[in-house]
């Protein structure tokens, strides 16, 4: 197949034209080609080395348009850092149509294709730095079952972009079934304010949302309702599964929250490393709204957000509540569940919640880092003890405080009889020994603004297989390093 013969449609451009703009993308001068990956290429039936070829790079670049795509960017609202921003938008994302897949459509977007209406002040393009960033943080996140939208290639050009500094110019490829957000609802709500008239489009928007992602709905006495609560619901266990890996968003801001329940908008995101609860991954949330502890609280925040653009369907302020009363239990028993799989616990029993806050004020006091606790508690032994316990106990500074603890976690394991054999490969397949550290992407990203993406290639390689042991790598799943302590991420990241 060559790229003019994509399948593309798009269900969203059947919307009326106020939902969109039609337009093409910007070409970049001498797009190449950087990375694909092999996982959401088979997603939607893409041969990966196929999308090196030239035909594949020009038109997921945005140089040429392929003859059944309808590229559009769409229009939401949204609150940013809890203030109502207005008028959003794809301000640097064009969508190219949807392809056929075994588990329905999947949306291709471009990020970085040029300036659209919605742009603002913004240049529409995306720099190196960042793309990278996304492209790999989204397929490590498919890869520890997190759900996420996907990364299908990343390109660049030479051309030069002004952000803090000179950079050059990259396009994310991204996937998913769809990129309705909250803000998209909240745009039309606020809009039928201002125009003192009904909501037409809002209910457009939500039919169209229940009718090809939720049409077990269709038949409900209050479809509306059943919405606002299964989002609600998705958008839990998707924090939950944030904060058992050690994942922090950075802008959660209504416009970045997917309808699907996926992680949405890879910018100054972080994986957790020296555990502290109110870190923030963001150098621009001077105000710590998104920090790791936050994130609970701003996710039921966004949900509220939402139902109050969906009040107007669901009828009654009772309904809505309702619904959204789903978050906190749906939060709450996701977390459990992955928590007792992340310390190799097989039932649950009285106590195991003191269990694991008394863990995490151990981590808090010590700063241990986050990942590499959970992967090393793994290789404990029911009957070991300080000497076989020195690579864990080695992480924190108040060793005979984690001695304390690991008596009580001993203690627990005894009571369902625990093996350790069994318990270290149950618990290997939950707690990662790969995440994307700042530092890692940060050395792949100089090595690719250098000219060599092998940096690009190889963490890739890595992120796609986080749970294997992959010993010819241990060195990404080292401890950070010292200058990665001075390392910044934000808005414009």
């Amino acid at each position: 197949m060559t790229a003019d013969e994509l399948p593309f449609n798009n269900s969203f451009a059947e919307l009326p034209p106020a939902f969109y703009t039609r337009l093409m993308p910007t070409p970049l001068p001498s797009p190449y080609f950087i990375a694909a990956s092999t996982p959401a290429a088979a997603l939607v039936g893409l041969d990966p080395q196929a999308l090196a070829q030239e035909d594949f790079v020009t038109v997921f670049t945005g140089n040429k348009v392929a003859v059944r795509s309808q590229p559009l960017s769409a229009v939401y609202s949204g609150h940013q850092f809890g203030v109502w921003a207005g008028q959003l938008g794809d301000g640097r994302a064009i969508v190219l149509g949807d392809l056929p897949t075994a588990n329905g459509p999947m949306e291709l977007q471009l990020k970085g294709a040029g300036l659209t209406p919605y742009s603002r002040m913004g240049d529409g393009r995306a720099v190196l730095r960042s793309s990278i960033r996304e492209f790999l943080c989204s397929e490590a996140m498919a890869a520890l079952g997190i759900p996420t939208t996907r990364a299908l290639m990343l390109t660049g050009s030479h051309q030069r972009v002004m952000r803090e500094t000179v950079e050059t110019a990259a396009v994310v490829t991204r996937m998913a079934p769809t990129f309705v957000r909250f803000g998209s609802f909240e745009h039309w709500l606020y809009r039928g304010k201002q125009a003192q008239r009904g909501g037409d489009e809002l209910k457009i928007l939500a039919d169209y949302v229940i009718k090809n992602w939720y049409p077990e709905f269709l038949g409900s006495a209050n479809p509306y309702k059943e919405l606002l609560a299964e989002v609600t619901r998705r958008t839990a266990h998707m924090i939950a599964h944030w904060q058992a890996v050690g994942f922090m968003h950075g802008v959660m801001n209504t416009d970045n929250m997917s309808i699907l329940g996926l992680t949405l908008d890879y910018g100054p995101f972080g994986f957790m490393e020296a555990f502290d609860a109110n870190h923030i991954c963001n150098h621009t949330d001077q105000g710590g709204r998104y920090s790791y502890a936050n994130q609970v609280p701003v996710g039921h925040w966004n949900c509220y957000a939402l139902g109050n653009a969906l009040l107007p369907l669901i009828g009654t302020p009772e309904d809505t509540e309702e619904a959204l009363d789903a978050y906190r239990p749906a939060f709450g028993a996701k977390l459990d569940e992955l928590l007792h799989a992340k310390l190799g616990l097989f039932d649950a029993r009285d106590g195991d919640s003191a269990l694991f806050d008394d863990m995490f004020k151990l981590l808090q006091a010590n700063h241990a880092d986050f990942t590499l606790f959970f992967r090393r508690l793994g290789d404990l032994q029911l009957d070991g003890g300080v000497e076989q316990d020195a690579p864990l106990r080695d992480l924190f500074i108040d060793r005979e405080a984690f001695d304390a603890w690991a008596g009580q976690y001993r203690a627990r394991l005894r009571l369902e009889h625990s093996q350790d054999a069994l318990r270290r490969t149950a618990m290997h397949r939950s707690n990662p020994k790969y995440v994307l550290r700042n530092y890692l992407a940060q050395t792949a990203i100089e090595q690719a603004q250098n000219g060599d993406f092998g940096g690009v290639h190889k963490l890739l390689a890595v992120l796609e297989r986080p749970f294997d042991e992959q010993p010819e790598n241990e060195s990404y799943a080292a401890l950070p390093p010292d200058w990665a302590a001075h390392l910044e991420v934000s808005c414009s990241s």
